[in-house]
């Protein structure tokens, strides 16, 4: 699928490359904002759904106490080194969610809460296809107090947001900022082939430590998780990534009942058609998805779905040619590759029969495909 380089972030040591992506989890030796137009009780004008929309210093007011810090040791070194993240309260259970990359190979995790008191935490649940993991304290319910999940397919470019989290082990942190663009496409750390789909852009800073902490709407509602940066130094530079809390809803349950979340596959890998490639190409579209390679034995195998024929080069490039194109999925055009992913990840489900309008060979032809489990290890 369409990859994008990631890197793991880090307060200290990080390979400096340009614009890579930081995967915001901090290794910490140490425990200005945009103010919206907006007061409490005013309905947005331009976006009937922002109803009592709160200012900022009433939105940490309310969503402050849902809000942990996660501290990691992966060695059982004795020194102060440990790695810093952040964690949505889920439920009154004691269910905290983060991110996978936050608590990945921890031998101990320890969940701070905003009044400084400390609890012990364990691993129930992981999924490294989406970035997203769920963990669990034993104790008094009173402590929690979880953060709603709000809508996210009702985010708009420009949509007022903020962050919390623990920035540089910083506690308590809170940035704002907009949302700046949806339906991104990041690679996880851990299956650098699969790419998490729908994944909402922002401004808001986000730093080492913000991984696995809300962005929230004026609502107090939790939109997404804080994810990854986009950076060549390791600090934000403007581009911050988050999961929608759609796909949070639909996997984080699933991740508490049974530890795992299965994603569907096609086993298809290739490039987006846009006008360019297209007429370099000499392609009969200029938008769609051009299929290089199939994966032996899965669904597209199984469904007949061909790879490249041949290898062309042109001014210099090497180009896979020949592949089926995929134009539409259960009727929904196709432009890009990211048309295809969100749908799967937003409305199918393993077992589940789509239907994919291809071109071949210069013919349209409708081709029918039973979804399964994406494997273990990206293939």
């Amino acid at each position: 699928m369409d990859k994008t380089t990631a890197i793991l972030g880090g307060v200290y040591g990080v390979i400096i490359m340009s614009l890579v992506l930081i995967f915001v989890l901090a290794p910490a030796k140490t425990d200005a904002a945009h103010q919206p137009d907006t007061t409490y009780g005013i309905i947005n004008q331009f976006n009937p759904n922002l109803k009592g929309s709160l200012n900022l210093a009433d939105l940490f007011a309310k969503s402050d106490e849902g809000v942990v810090q996660i501290i990691v040791r992966k060695s059982n070194d004795s020194s102060i080194d440990r790695d810093i993240g952040s964690g949505i309260v889920y439920d009154t259970n004691g269910h905290i969610i983060t991110n996978n990359h936050v608590v990945s190979n921890a031998l101990t995790i320890r969940a701070v809460f905003h009044d400084g008191q400390s609890y012990s935490a364990k691993v129930i649940g992981t999924d490294t296809f989406a970035d997203l993991a769920v963990v669990k304290v034993d104790a008094n319910p009173e402590i929690f107090h979880p953060l709603q999940l709000g809508d996210s397919s009702k985010l708009r470019i420009g949509d007022e947001v903020a962050a919390i989290g623990s920035p540089f082990g910083l506690t308590g942190s809170m940035t704002s900022g907009i949302i700046s663009q949806l339906g991104r496409l990041l690679t996880p750390p851990d299956a650098s082939s699969f790419s998490i789909p729908n994944v909402i852009q922002t401004d808001a800073a986000i730093n080492p430590g913000n991984s696995g902490g809300p962005l929230l709407n004026m609502q107090g509602d939790v939109i997404g998780i804080n994810t990854a940066i986009q950076s060549g130094t390791g600090e934000f530079s403007g581009i911050g990534f988050a999961i929608p809390s759609n796909t949070m809803k639909r996997i984080v349950p699933v991740l508490i009942q049974d530890g795992h979340y299965k994603h569907p596959w096609l086993g298809i890998s290739g490039t987006s058609i846009d006008p360019d490639l297209s007429s370099t190409l000499e392609l009969s579209v200029q938008n769609g998805f051009l299929i290089q390679d199939v994966v032996p034995d899965s669904p597209a195998a199984k469904a007949g779905l061909k790879g490249y024929k041949e290898i062309k080069t042109i001014d210099g490039v090497k180009y896979k040619v020949g592949g089926d194109m995929i134009i539409a999925v259960d009727g929904n055009s196709v432009e890009k590759i990211e048309d295809i992913l969100n749908y799967l990840q937003d409305q199918r489900s393993i077992g589940d029969t789509i239907t994919l309008k291809i071109i071949r060979d210069g013919k349209t032809m409708d081709v029918n495909l039973i979804l399964q489990e994406r494997p273990n290890r990206a293939q």
